[in-house]
């Protein structure tokens, strides 16, 4: 979005025009509204703008909820902005950790300066971007206690706030069509930046999950996100911010609520074992905190095979950081005999999990020539005692047992 079309949008006609178009249209809907607009007067490129912004508001229900009926975002924002349940999890632990006066530096569309200003917080969001810090103005001018200014996040004055959230860009500059940069040297702010404000005051860093962790100080609790099994963020806790004896967390959010597991460290793996009845594979936070062993420990588990992260027993747990399977019969990874076994069963409908191989679960699929049949099953494809194998499994929904 240009600078130019934002001011147009949020011109009174503009807004009326934005709060009066649907967020919901099919393809006739948005051609026979544009057709309605210009035919009224507007101008064309507002006409665009607004059906720009409610297909995003469209899209930001799911980040939102009702909050993204009245908010404005670029593609880049929203594809990057945090999600309001996890902002809300970053808020609180400012809040419980006696801090009032929170700096976002970075704040993009304004996320998490929301969850902020939510919790009665007075919080500074910075973005180096004119056309991002104004709509990030809009997002929270229902809070007083929250300030958007434009400027530069390393060149903020912290003597002003007694806290601090960092979301460094790593992305090339513009509203949309970005790309990663890999060497957080190129980040705004650059990593060694961001790590020695964390030396000075109470800091809070959200980060890709894919991070290298060779990057995760000492010092910090290093909290990974999991949102519907997604794997959405890590971030790193400074000073009060992180708790004490906690260095690796995975944080689970989805149907269930909010669930966490936490270490002092990397948890040991469990040795390998035979393959039970039952197969569970942990969340993707648990994976990326390594905390499977402390997993498979609590589920009575065992490692399926050397550095694949599956866990096996012999009874269905319950428990919101893997998903489980309850295992039919193991096969050789032959989609030509799989796809025979399957047509037996009357299986049309294949949920195709994979660890350990390389396959493409999507040319796997078409070779195993499904044939319509009623029932589902699931296909863990993987390696067990050394050789490829596909485990033929049904998805657990309850405990069992």
């Amino acid at each position: 979005m240009e600078a130019a079309d934002l001011a147009q949008l949020l011109t009174p006609e503009g807004m009326a025009l934005l709060d009066d178009t649907p967020a919901v249209m099919n393809d006739g809907d948005v051609l026979r509204t544009v057709t309605r607009l210009r035919v009224a007067g507007h101008d064309p490129r507002l006409v665009a703008t607004v059906l720009t912004q409610a297909r995003l508001r469209q899209r930001a229900v799911a980040k939102f909820g009702d909050f993204a009926s009245r908010m404005l975002f670029t593609e880049a924002g929203l594809e990057q902005a945090t999600r309001l349940q996890v902002a809300a999890q970053h808020a609180g632990r400012f809040q419980r950790a006696g801090i009032t006066r929170v700096a976002d530096l970075g704040c993009g569309i304004g996320g998490d300066a929301l969850a902020f200003a939510a919790l009665d917080l007075d919080v500074v969001a910075v973005d180096r971007d004119e056309v991002t810090a104004a709509i990030t103005t809009h997002n929270l001018a229902p809070w007083p206690n929250a300030l958007v200014e434009l400027g530069d996040a390393g060149a903020f004055d912290l003597s002003r706030v007694d806290g601090v959230w960092l979301d460094p860009a790593r992305r090339t500059a513009g509203h949309s069509d970005t790309r990663r940069m890999a060497d957080p040297d190129d980040w705004s702010p650059s990593l060694d930046t961001v790590f020695a404000t964390a030396t000075t005051m109470p800091t809070g860093v959200k980060l890709g999950p894919g991070v290298d962790r060779d990057l995760i100080p000492d010092t910090a609790e290093a909290q990974w996100t999991s949102v519907d099994r997604e794997v959405v963020e890590l971030a790193l806790w400074f000073g009060p911010l992180a708790r004490p004896g906690i260095r690796r967390a995975a944080t689970v959010i989805g149907a269930h609520g909010i669930a966490e597991m936490t270490g002092a460290e990397d948890a040991e793996d469990v040795e390998v074992g035979p393959l039970g009845d039952y197969l569970h594979e942990p969340d993707g936070a648990v994976i990326r905190a390594r905390l499977i062993g402390d997993l498979a420990r609590t589920l009575g588990g065992r490692m399926l095979s050397d550095g694949i992260a599956y866990v096996t027993g012999d009874r269905a747990v319950s428990t919101p950081f893997a998903q489980t399977f309850r295992v039919r019969e193991v096969l050789p990874l032959d989609p030509k005999r799989i796809g025979a076994r399957l047509a037996e069963d009357g299986v049309g409908r294949v949920e195709i999990k994979k660890r350990g191989v390389d396959v493409d679960p999507a040319e796997f699929r078409k070779r195993l020539r499904l044939r319509g049949g009623s029932a589902s099953a699931t296909l863990v494809l993987t390696r067990l005692e050394g050789r490829h194998t596909a485990i033929l499994c049904d998805r657990v929904t309850e405990t069992v047992g």
